[in-house]
């Protein structure tokens, strides 16, 4: 797989991403969502995988989880007609409540397993047992720490009705920023995230969790 240009988190978010119309033929698509581009990226050429191409819904989709659905069983038929071998599906269910699960049934695709980014980020197992801890926790991503600003103070009005703040966040009591990389800045940014919302602030290094083993899993089929 030939290193796309990645556009920037605003496109990703915005308007997702698209594989070249000539790049689908014999390939493996994942369809995928915009936040999770880079990590995805990183993984292929971290293991110098091949035989995969990668579209991206827009991250802001999971504002409209509704609608989820139905964009990916768009890009499914739309892959499917520009050739794709094989397609696996690079969304937790996002809110979507099962319906993400039936549409890979009836389509006979697979999707990564989890409810959110964040259970496969920290691991299954290992976010089920904190979930009773966690309970108040406000989970950041290093997408979501890099687009603070944009999808949640400003997307959720914050920054115009800040009274606000309580009736969103007032259940919450820490943000739990999961990293995927260690990057000082990118920390900087989850800690000034916790602090626009009052609360706590937790660091926990997850790397790329499940996340690695589905797009390795996915090369090999």
């Amino acid at each position: 797989m030939a290193d796309p240009v990645l556009p920037s988190d605003f496109v990703l978010a915005e308007e997702g991403l698209k594989a070249s119309s000539s790049c689908l033929q014999g390939k493996t698509l994942l369809i995928a969502c915009g936040a999770l581009a880079r990590e995805i990226l990183a993984i292929i050429k971290m293991n110098n995988l091949s035989g995969l191409a990668l579209e991206c819904l827009p991250a802001l989709l999971h504002n409209r989880p509704d609608k989820i659905t139905g964009a990916v069983r768009t890009k499914i038929h739309d892959a499917r007609s520009r050739g794709a071998a094989k397609i696996f599906v690079v969304y937790a269910d996002c809110g979507t409540g099962g319906h993400l699960d039936v549409l890979c049934a009836e389509e006979g695709v697979e999707r990564i397993e989890g409810p959110h980014c964040y259970a496969f980020f920290d691991g299954l197992d290992a976010f089920a047992e904190r979930a009773d801890e966690e309970i108040g926790a406000f989970y950041l991503t290093d997408f979501l720490a890099r687009q603070f600003d944009t999808l949640i103070w400003k997307g959720m009005g914050l920054d115009r009705h800040p009274d606000l703040r309580d009736m969103y966040f007032g259940n919450y009591d820490r943000v739990v920023y999961q990293a995927q990389t260690d990057d000082p800045a990118l920390e900087q940014k989850a800690r000034a995230a916790a602090e626009k919302l009052g609360l706590n602030f937790v660091k926990r290094k997850t790397g790329y969790g499940a996340l690695a083993p589905f797009i390795e899993k996915a090369a090999s089929a």
